[in-house]
């Protein structure tokens, strides 16, 4: 007889582990119901880190004792005023009519300590009745803050270098200051031509002004190297200059010997210089993509003393040669040959100053980043002094995420490592971000969401900006290793 018996008939140890339960899918289709009894709910959850970081380096007190304004507003103070502007543009509302649509929005008038944002009326009234020297008020802040955010951050960079650049904004109204000048996109049209100068290690916006559509001065620009040489921290011992050709006169040369800068400028044509690029010793440029090099001493017309030119040469095919010449602001051409001229005072080889300037193209993509999303090219008013604050207004909410990435950083002490996060994929990242704000007991809060992807990194980042804390005449640094 067989027995059909299992063979381990003993009894099998209990699973001690709880299994997960499998989610659901959420079901989405045409006939899902929906209603508006959502409450305190907001997009904007990544204020939170924001003001975080402007109440700990003491931002408040400095715009109230900075900022001058006759009007008395009622609807909100001053400081509030600022700030609600900044964070409009910061959020990506270039446009004061645009603030309608975030006006009940629970954090940012939870921030403001205010039910609803005022009207845009009210809005328009406050910004008309700031004076120009506002303009150089918000650079004030924008120092200080810099100074604060590079004491807690543990910035402590000796080495910068500036890159110098102007831009152009076309007017499409009649705003004052427009003029007909430098616009390749749009020629003919009235612009504006403001001058910017950012670093190269942070993409900080250091200085700059809103200017109108005609070529700034040699005055203008030295002017103006001279107020960024004031406007870096203490910390800086030793500066690069670099321009492009709007910038290339006598005075941006002295400016920068003035403060001991070594600097790279680019050359515009002229019958001179043409002469001296053929009478030139040419060789081989077997490290650049060019097809020939060479450097010669030579001192243009009104310039004090002579100084190093580096050209580099390329060839023309023989269809662009039979083609009429084509004037360009970077590189200019003669009827063979493509050129392009830098003076400088460097003493490395011509390749490496050739390197160096080519890394000045990040300046101008920041200036497009500026210009696209921080509003930095939307001039509301018809008024120069009202567009001039609002050229500084835009830019401190791009440097508001300029400093929020310092604290953001990974570990490291090289600064040429990092990696510039732009406004945009900040805003992606950290900004939109859904959240609910919640009272209870006295207390309100902020709550996200269990899927969000970034809840390391939001937690790391509200960890060091919670222990800002000021030391003695600074802040003492809530990160390590020092970025250098």
């Amino acid at each position: 007889m067989v027995k059909r018996q299992e063979q381990n008939s003993g009894r099998m140890p209990a699973n001690q582990g709880v299994h997960d339960v499998t989610p659901e899918p959420n079901k989405i289709n045409a006939s899902t119901p929906y209603d508006f009894n959502g409450r305190n709910l907001t997009p904007y959850g990544g204020l939170l880190p924001i003001i975080t970081m402007l109440e700990k380096l003491g931002f408040q007190p400095l715009v109230e004792q900075t900022l001058t304004s006759k009007r008395i507003p009622r609807a909100m103070d001053l400081y509030r005023f600022v700030l609600g502007i900044v964070l409009g543009l910061y959020i990506g509302f270039p446009r004061l009519n645009q603030l309608r649509f975030i006006a009940r929005d629970p954090i940012l008038t939870g921030i403001l300590k205010v039910t609803k944002l005022p009207v845009q009326s009210t809005f328009w009234r406050f910004v008309n009745a700031l004076h120009r020297n506002v303009a150089l008020q918000m650079l004030t802040v924008m120092r200080i803050m810099r100074e604060r955010v590079w004491e807690a951050a543990n910035v402590q960079l000796e080495v910068v270098t500036i890159d110098t650049d102007t831009t152009v904004h076309t007017l499409y109204g009649q705003q004052m200051g427009g003029r007909k000048g430098y616009n390749p996109k749009n020629k003919g049209k009235k612009s504006y031509q403001p001058i910017l100068t950012f670093l190269a290690e942070t993409r900080e916006y250091v200085w700059g002004e809103l200017r109108n559509g005609d070529r700034p001065s040699g005055k203008q620009i030295r002017d103006h190297l001279r107020n960024v040489r004031k406007a870096l921290p203490p910390t800086v011992k030793r500066i690069y200059g670099r321009a492009d050709s709007g910038l290339y006169c006598r005075e941006t040369v002295e400016a920068y010997e003035e403060f001991d800068a070594r600097f790279v400028i680019c050359a515009r044509k002229t019958a001179r210089l043409v002469e001296e690029l053929r009478q030139a010793q040419w060789k081989s440029s077997p490290k650049t993509d060019a097809d020939a090099e060479c450097e010669f001493q030579y001192q243009p017309d009104g310039w004090s003393k002579p100084y190093r030119f580096v050209a580099l040469r390329k060839e023309k095919p023989r269809e662009e040669q039979e083609a009429e010449d084509t004037e360009q602001y970077q590189l200019f051409e003669t009827s063979q040959h493509k050129y392009r001229v830098f003076v400088t005072d460097m003493q490395d080889p011509i390749y490496f100053v050739v390197w160096f300037y080519g890394q000045r193209g990040g300046a101008e993509n920041l200036i497009k980043e500026a210009n696209n999303d921080a509003g930095l090219a939307a001039h509301p008013s018809g008024r120069f002094d009202v567009n001039g604050n609002h050229f500084q207004l835009a830019m401190l909410a791009y440097n508001l995420n300029c400093w929020l990435m310092l604290f953001n950083r990974e570990p490291q002490a090289d600064a040429t490592a990092r990696q510039h996060t732009t406004l945009a994929t900040a805003r992606l990242r950290f900004l939109f971000v859904a959240a609910k704000i919640w009272r209870h007991a006295g207390r309100t809060g902020v709550s996200y969401s269990d899927q969000y992807e970034e809840k390391g990194i939001i937690d790391r980042l509200m960890d060091r900006l919670r222990r800002i804390a000021p030391r003695g005449q600074g802040y003492a640094p809530v990160m390590v290793p020092t970025l250098r």
